[in-house]
């Protein structure tokens, strides 16, 4: 088969779902299916607009937190916290045992310290100047 390699910054739509079906489709026979499900959580103001919220999914068992935003004015009142829990919650629901997300604002990891979640790796300089920290926490009961 003859081939061509192509580098991108505006992959088609369909080719980048065409990419997660075929590895989706690898990963379900390699270790089997899983299970991934979107999760967010939502804090509302008064008007409705959203000032915080995490976005997430749960897949194998485990919770991801991908994004996880409070605003200025919300900040120190444990709104990251209260989400957090919520996430949680939602995600031993659906089964999961675990949780993992990362950060490079170490204000951010003290936070999720105080959630409970551990550090299991960094990586220095990323972006240059900081460390991009991974931390898990155990959601099974003890």
């Amino acid at each position: 088969m003859k081939t061509t390699l192509e580098t991108t910054a505006n992959p088609l739509p369909e080719e980048l779902t065409f990419l997660a079906e075929r590895l989706t489709a690898f990963n379900d026979s390699d270790v089997g299916a899983s299970e991934r499900k979107a999760l967010a959580v939502f804090v509302r103001g008064e008007d409705g607009a959203v000032v915080a919220g995490i976005s997430g999914y749960t897949a194998w068992g485990w919770l991801y937190v991908q994004w996880l935003w409070v605003d200025e004015r919300l900040r120190g009142q444990q709104m990251a916290g209260n989400m957090l829990d919520a996430a949680e919650q939602e995600a031993v629901a659906r089964g999961c045992r675990n949780a993992w997300i990362d950060t490079f604002n170490p204000n951010a990891a003290k936070v999720y310290q105080r959630q409970g979640y551990q550090p299991f790796g960094t990586l220095a300089d990323f972006p240059v100047g900081r460390s991009r920290i991974f931390l898990r926490k155990n959601l099974s009961p003890a």
